[in-house]
């Protein structure tokens, strides 16, 4: 009887979720802080669409995709979130890539890419 090994291709999370899917998960994330009432004023009159793309490239980055796009946890910051407020935005992030059965190593690293590092 012969036996087989399996042989397994080392992917990123980008690779397995793609770009659609990390546009997903933004959008998924960002419809959580609109949905919390204390976070959903600060979002009125911001550039969404603008915001959802550049959390996209960062996460993207941070899942291990093409990338750059700059840190956004300023882009949170400038919104005048006190910390708490900020550590709820990236639960909310925890808790979309939480939901696909992701890491907890994975799931700290995208926290702290989106965050600059600064508060993840």
């Amino acid at each position: 009887m012969r036996t087989t090994e399996l042989v397994t291709c080392p992917r990123s999370v980008f690779d397995w979720l793609g770009p659609a899917g990390v546009r997903a998960v933004v959008i998924r994330w960002l419809r959580l802080v609109a949905a919390d009432a204390e976070l959903a004023p600060y979002l009125i009159g911001l550039d969404r669409p603008r915001l959802a793309g550049r959390l996209t490239a960062q996460l993207a980055s941070a899942l291990g995709g093409p990338g750059g796009g700059r840190a956004v946890g300023g882009a949170w910051r400038r919104l005048g979130l006190t910390d708490e407020q900020h550590w709820r935005v990236l639960d909310y992030l925890a808790a979309v890539l939480c939901g696909l059965g992701l890491p907890v190593d994975t799931i700290i690293a995208a926290q702290r890419a989106v965050a600059g590092e600064a508060h993840a």
